[in-house]
């Protein structure tokens, strides 16, 4: 039976750090523990997980990664984290000295600058791009989280960083609620263009308007969310794609389960081989893992 590594779990400790953002959405502006994931992803097929930063309170980016290092210490699930980051900061000491102490700690797989909800210019200053090639000279992915019309700031900073690894979060925000194909799918296969980015096969089902979907009916949630699917693949191909729950934002919608359950139904009709290369086999490439754990 398939495995599949989920590279994009939240989980949320409001009684030890900060997610300001949250208090706007109330079904998200509470405590999620692993031990909630847990409950659900071991009935899913997810046996590992990298955990994507929730965007706590800037003086609160290294106590996020000592929570997840203590997490991952009591349960094996975690094999990775990606750490929150400041590349706009123009404090030059300060920012090196995080990378220093970001680089060397193993659990860190890679960086993320939530963009979506900053100015679209915040990527395009040189401090910023030159930031990013700081933090991810070793080998480190970076994570683009971006809204559809950011996308052409996207591919800006993605040319100007060509040694850099980019992963694409959540197919870059394509309005599914709204119908909207276009022009996030111009947008996104001009980014595929470039070698250095992977897209990230994630939020898909946060993004639909769960009105148009018949409860229990996975089928019609699919059907709704495919040409979105069937377009990333179209632009990146198996081989740069992976797989995330955004977990417990799919709960907007419908949850992790049904996410994973029509993950399956939009993977119908591919190989076995490429199945894995979006389930884990990509994941353990890009994010540097053990082929084994």
């Amino acid at each position: 039976m398939q495995t599949w590594l989920d590279t994009h779990l939240h989980l949320l400790y409001p009684e030890r750090l900060h997610y300001d953002w949250a208090a706007g959405i109330p079904a998200l502006n509470r405590a999620f523990h692993l031990e909630e994931y847990l409950a659900l992803a071991q009935a899913l097929q997810i046996s590992a997980t990298l955990h994507m930063e929730v965007d706590v309170r800037a003086e609160e980016i290294e106590k996020e990664t000592q929570l997840i290092k203590e997490l991952a210490g009591q349960s094996g699930q975690i094999i990775g984290a990606i750490s929150a980051c400041r590349p706009e900061t123009a404090d030059e000491e300060a920012f090196a000295a995080f990378c220093e102490r970001a680089h060397a700690n193993p659990l860190v797989r890679g960086f993320r600058r939530i963009l979506h909800t900053q100015p679209d210019d915040l990527s395009t200053s040189e401090t910023f791009r030159k930031h990013v090639r700081a933090l991810t000279r070793n080998g480190h992915v970076f994570e683009l989280c971006v809204l559809t019309r950011q996308l052409p700031q996207a591919i800006a900073l993605v040319s100007a960083c060509p040694n850099t690894l980019f992963v694409l979060n959540h197919c870059g925000g394509p309005d599914i609620a709204g119908s909207g194909l276009h022009p996030w799918k111009a947008h996104l296969a001009r980014l595929a263009k470039y070698p250095n980015v992977n897209c990230k096969i994630s939020g898909l089902i946060a993004y639909g308007d769960a009105k148009r979907w018949p409860e229990g009916d996975m089928h019609a949630i699919a059907d709704d969310l495919r040409p979105y699917f069937d377009a990333a693949i179209e632009a990146f191909g198996w081989h740069r794609v992976v797989w995330g729950s955004d977990f417990p934002v799919c709960n907007l919608t419908r949850g992790l389960t049904a996410w994973r359950q029509v993950t399956d139904l939009l993977v119908l009709g591919a190989s076995k081989s490429e199945v894995a290369a979006l389930a884990e086999l990509n994941a353990r490439r890009i994010y540097r893992l053990k082929a084994q754990y």
